[in-house]
């Protein structure tokens, strides 16, 4: 299903692939090495959803949260959506980590402003019939 964000705040998972394992620099990370496979990158859209899609299926211009230096090696493949003002993206991460397949990503990553270890999650298999399947989103929009 494909569908046009809102401007309603909300919370999304970006579901990214990076094709070979490769070791980038993350700002005040550091250089991180990130084997190849699925991500999925856990945020929150306060001010709405529209706009925080809609920068993230554009080729990356400035980099400016964690997502955006892995964004310039990886295809964003698609982005789930779940509308609402109070929704986590801290309990949306640890219900994501209890479903089979999922591991943690590096430490930090996504998540400098709570006190959960990440916010990217990694997979060597395609995570989508597990998303599909989790009832956990309002809907899915594909990238090109």
């Amino acid at each position: 299903m494909t569908v046009s964000p809102s401007r309603d705040p909300g919370v999304y998972v970006v579901w990214l692939h990076l094709p070979h394992t490769c070791t980038i620099s993350v700002g005040a990370l550091g250089c991180i090495t990130l084997p190849s496979g699925h991500y999925l990158y856990v945020g929150s859209a306060k001010g709405g959803l529209r706009g925080r899609v809609e920068r993230y299926l554009k080729p990356v211009a400035r980099k400016f949260w964690h997502i955006d230096y892995l964004r310039a090696y990886a295809n964003v493949r698609a982005i789930w959506l779940r509308r609402g003002r109070n929704l986590s993206e801290c309990l949306l991460t640890e219900r994501l980590l209890a479903l089979p397949g999922f591991k943690e990503g590096p430490p930090g990553f996504g998540s400098s402003d709570c006190r959960c270890r990440t916010h990217l999650l990694y997979s060597p298999a395609s995570p989508l019939l597990r998303l599909e399947t989790g009832a956990l989103f309002d809907a899915r929009l594909q990238a090109s």
